[in-house]
């Protein structure tokens, strides 16, 4: 049974956006902060990435854990089955315990959920294949107690992956 009344899940769901989010500018800050500049939401680029930074031929995604089904993502398989030539070394955050599906209309959920979890895969081989490398930040990564502290960290991270050679074509924080 949902805690919420059917009105208040509703304007619950209609307030929620996607693009701009908390999360992302938090992250955005974060990186400009540390000299990096870039373009946001890229319409151009498979998926219109929350971030692009040309310099670097790097796209940072900022995904919200229960819209993108925060499980264990099969990156790895898909790079290694579809493109044996990116056999490169992939790390992957682990799963998000705070992620569930709801108990109200959970058919509903789950299909939302895989389709959304189908088109991120397919958008993030879409970007490699075509020579961006890829990072995904999950929103558990960065909000929560000690909120500037693992803002901080993921930024820090990024700006590593970001500078280090191009050697990673995926990463997940």
């Amino acid at each position: 049974m949902d805690r919420a009344t059917l009105e208040q899940r509703h304007a619950n769901m209609a307030a929620i956006r996607s693009t701009n989010t908390a999360p992302e500018r938090a992250v955005r800050s974060a990186l400009f902060k540390l000299g990096f500049r870039f373009r946001k939401n890229d319409a151009r680029l498979a998926g219109k990435p929350d971030i692009v930074l040309p310099h670097y031929h790097a796209i940072i995604f900022v995904n919200g854990c229960f819209w993108h089904g925060h499980v264990p993502f099969a990156v790895e398989k898909l790079l290694s089955l579809k493109n044996p030539s990116q056999k490169k070394k992939v790390y992957s955050a682990k799963a998000c315990p705070k992620y569930h599906i709801p108990k109200t209309n959970s058919e509903f959920w789950v299909n939302k959920i895989k389709r959304n979890r189908e088109r991120d895969a397919k958008e993030i081989q879409e970007l490699i294949e075509e020579g961006w490398r890829v990072c995904l930040v999950w929103e558990c990564s960065i909000t929560g107690k000690k909120r500037a502290e693992k803002i901080r960290n993921v930024s820090e991270k990024i700006s590593l992956w970001l500078e280090e050679e191009f050697d990673r074509t995926f990463a997940e924080f």
